[in-house]
């Protein structure tokens, strides 16, 4: 383990991260600050909405306020940069809402040549599954531990094990 210890969410940080919008704004925030601005802009949102999901990723502790900076016409903005506590909160059933941020998020890139893909067919007992699930989990801790690389450019890495449903045998029909 390379940080604290997860905890299992409570219902409001629950509630705050099941949005899939709300997992990219805190995708948007992570490494540098942006404004509620500059956030509905990268995401292609109205920024009234953005707001909305912006207050409710604060109220929770999911991003933090930052000093106030002038903004392009004098007006006075607050940019907001990920605390990254989401990444210790234990958040079963979320599944869905990471998907969706998964699918926004490469909809956008634009060029699939730059996402790297991989799908493979396993068939493992439940000590192999175990397994895999702790070396894939420690690769994880150990690369989210990893402060940025200056100069480095932005990735993200999203992995999901599900059974394969289309491998499975059907269910025998009652006859």
């Amino acid at each position: 383990m390379y940080g604290p210890p997860r905890r299992p969410a409570t219902e409001a940080e629950a509630k705050a991260l099941a949005s899939s919008v709300r997992l990219r704004i805190l995708r948007v925030c992570l490494d540098e600050p942006h404004t509620n601005r500059e956030i509905a802009r990268r995401l292609g949102l109205n920024p009234g909405t953005t707001l909305h999901h912006v207050r409710k990723l604060v109220a929770t502790g999911f991003l933090a306020p930052q000093p106030p900076r002038r903004g392009p016409r004098g007006s006075r903005e607050i940019p907001y940069l990920s605390t990254r506590k989401s990444w210790w909160l234990e958040t079963p059933g979320l599944g869905r809402e990471m998907v969706d941020a998964f699918l926004a998020e490469y909809q956008r890139i634009g060029n699939p040549e730059r996402v790297r893909v991989a799908r493979l067919g396993l068939r493992l007992t439940d000590e192999e599954y175990e397994e895999v699930t702790g070396r894939i989990a420690a690769l994880f801790e150990e690369l989210a531990a990893r402060p940025p690389s200056p100069g480095g450019k932005p990735y993200s890495l999203f992995f999901s094990l599900h059974p394969d449903v289309d491998r499975e045998e059907p269910e025998p029909s009652p006859t």
